[in-house]
């Protein structure tokens, strides 16, 4: 969003709709439309704060200590709130995680973020970040989860679950599309009289922990996710889908899109 202004009204009133339908999570970044999401995204809620939670990333590069500051400022202006609820760095960069934290916990102390926490960190990366002072304070983990892509849940899952830190699944009905036409998927959709696009969103979010950030700017898109909701999976479907797409049987590399 925010790429074109010949679609700002329309990603305006996507993002209405979803408010208007109890979908209250707004994820955005910086980086999206060079800024420019944010802008949508500040239209879209305005005059109804308290009906979202916002969500925006650092892009690495500036997440230097000072560079984070003042970057948060930025989307703060962009959005037209006096606070972020969950500000997160994007994924890792050059900069010291330890001075991203303290970043992080002056934008808290001033009340500009309510929480802060990260993108595309692996167990080994969140190892990392709870050893540094102030890193236990992290809230969230954002990585790329579907049905195709469940190496999380080997360790890094497990990870956050121990932890009760919510992982955030982003791309979570699979971009390239292969995961929805699965014949085999297409036969529990039909069982359920959903489509394939409903069941993976409906089989990621029954897990305990994971909250899922479809896009979505058509109505019929946005009121499909929100009737995903809704879906209650057997267990036949979710052996099915274990079938399907089998979990990990061992370490693998942290996807990311």
């Amino acid at each position: 969003m925010g790429e074109r202004k010949t679609e700002r009204a329309r990603e305006i009133a996507a993002l209405q709709l979803g408010l208007d339908l109890g979908i209250t999570l707004i994820d955005t970044a910086e980086m999206y439309g060079d800024g420019g999401a944010e802008e949508v995204v500040g239209a879209a809620i305005k005059g109804r704060r308290g009906q979202s939670f916002v969500v925006s990333k650092v892009s690495p590069h500036n997440a230097s200590l000072r560079g984070t500051i003042a970057a948060c400022e930025r989307s703060l202006a962009r959005l037209g709130v006096e606070q972020i609820d969950l500000y997160l760095l994007h994924w890792r960069g050059s900069h010291p995680l330890a001075d991203t934290v303290r970043a992080f916990e002056q934008l808290q102390a001033s009340a500009k973020i309510r929480d802060w926490g990260v993108s595309n960190f692996d167990t080994r990366d969140m190892d990392e970040l709870a050893a540094i002072q102030g890193g236990g304070q992290c809230a969230s983990n954002q990585v790329l989860y579907n049905l195709a892509e469940r190496g999380i849940e080997w360790d890094l899952l497990p990870w956050c679950r121990e932890r009760r830190m919510p992982v955030m699944a982003y791309c979570p009905i699979d971009q390239g599309g292969r995961t929805l036409r699965s014949a085999a998927l297409k036969q529990v959709a039909e069982r359920h009289g959903a489509t394939t696009a409903q069941i993976a969103l409906t089989w990621l979010v029954r897990q305990q922990g994971v909250i899922a950030i479809p896009k979505a700017v058509s109505e019929a898109h946005i009121r499909a996710n929100r009737a995903a909701l809704d879906l209650v999976l057997t267990p036949a479907d979710l052996a099915d889908l274990d079938r399907i797409f089998p979990p990990p049987t061992g370490k693998m590399p942290l996807g990311m899109a």
